[in-house]
C-alpha cells in the first residue's frame, strides 16, 4: 500500500472490497469527505451527523461512532494536512436489488494527500462554468451524500482544467450546487444559497457558513436561486470541507468581484480552522 495513501476496510489495512458489496454493485451507500489538520479529522461530529441522516434515509444500520472515530484518528495520526474519505455501504448481498434483511455494512476509510492546487487559490477568484447536465429530483436523496454520483461525473466531463468547478441546475432551471460544492451569492446585500429540497447536497461547510454569516450580522436567505439572479450577483463563492470558502472571479464570461462578504466569511472559516487545530 502506498505510503501516501492509507486505507482501512472494516478496521483492517486493506484496499479492496468483495465484488458482492452493494456499494460496488449498486452505489448502495454513503460517503463523507473530511479535512484533516494536525492529525485530527475536522468537524467530525458534523460529518457524522450527516452520515447518520443518510443511514436513516437509506435504511442502513448506522456505524459504531466510537469505532469509526478511533479508525479515523488512527489513519489521520501524524498528518499535518490531508483528506479523509469515509465510505459506508450496506455491505455484501446476493445478486438482486432487494436489500438484505440483516445487512452487514462495509466501512472504508481512505486518507490521501492534501491537494496541492487547493493550497492557495488566486486572489481574484476562480473561473466557474454552467453545466449542461442537470440534477434529477428525488426528495428522499436530497441533502445526503449517497454514492450515486453519475450526474456529477457527466457534468465534470464537460470541462478539463479551464474551470475550477461547474454549477448544476435542477429540472426547473434553478441553480442547486456545484459538482463538488455548494454555491453562495450576494444579491442586493443579502447572502443567498440555494435550498436543498429535491436534489443536491447539504454541505457541512454550507451549514457552517450560514451560522458564521448570521453571527457576523450578514443577512442570509436559503431560497431558490434562479440562473438570472446568479448572473447579476455582486459576489459568488463556493464551499466544501476541503476548499473552505472559495471565491469565484468569473462565472461564464462575466467577471465577478471578490467582495467584502466573501472576504469576511473566508476569514471567519480560517479562524474556525485554526481553533480546531489548536484544540487538537
Amino acid at each position: 500500500m502506498s505510503t501516501r495513501l492509507r486505507v482501512l476496510v472494516n478496521g483492517e489495512p486493506e484496499d479492496r472490497v468483495p465484488v458482492s458489496d452493494r456499494g460496488f454493485q449498486y452505489g448502495d451507500g454513503l460517503f463523507e469527505t473530511i479535512a484533516v489538520r494536525e492529525g485530527e479529522p475536522v468537524r467530525w461530529e458534523r460529518h457524522l451527523a450527516r452520515l447518520g441522516l443518510g443511514c436513516e434515509r437509506l435504511g442502513i444500520p448506522p456505524p459504531d461512532a466510537r469505532v469509526l472515530r478511533e479508525e479515523a484518528r488512527r489513519l489521520s495520526h501524524g498528518r499535518e494536512r490531508a483528506v479523509l474519505k469515509l465510505v459506508y455501504t450496506r455491505g455484501p448481498s446476493p445478486r438482486g436489488y432487494a436489500p438484505p434483511v440483516s445487512p452487514t455494512p462495509t466501512r472504508a476509510l481512505i486518507v490521501s494527500e492534501w491537494p496541492s492546487h487547493r493550497a492557495s487559490p488566486p486572489e481574484e477568484g476562480v473561473a466557474v462554468c454552467l453545466c449542461r447536465q442537470r440534477l434529477a429530483a428525488n426528495a428522499r436523496l436530497a441533502g445526503i451524500k449517497h454514492l450515486n454520483r453519475l450526474e456529477q461525473i457527466l457534468a465534470r466531463a464537460e470541462w478539463r482544467d479551464e474551470y475550477a468547478e461547474g454549477l448544476m441546475l435542477n429540472a426547473r432551471g434553478d441553480i442547486v450546487d456545484g459538482t463538488m460544492s455548494n454555491v453562495f451569492a450576494v444579491l442586493d446585500d443579502v447572502l443567498v444559497t440555494p435550498e436543498i429540497v429535491d436534489c443536491g447536497v447539504a454541505g457541512v461547510m454550507r451549514n457552517l457558513v450560514l451560522q458564521r454569516a448570521a453571527a457576523l450580522g450578514i443577512p442570509c436567505r436559503v431560497r431558490a436561486l434562479a440562473l438570472v439572479d446568479l448572473r447579476r450577483a455582486h459576489e459568488i463563492f463556493l464551499t466544501n470541507s476541503v476548499i473552505g470558502v472559495l471565491p469565484v472571479g468569473r462565472f461564464e464570461e462575466r467577471a465577478v468581484a471578490v467582495g467584502a462578504v466573501t472576504r469576511a466569511l473566508r476569514r471567519a472559516i480560517a479562524e474556525d480552522d485554526n481553533d480546531v487545530a489548536r484544540r487538537a
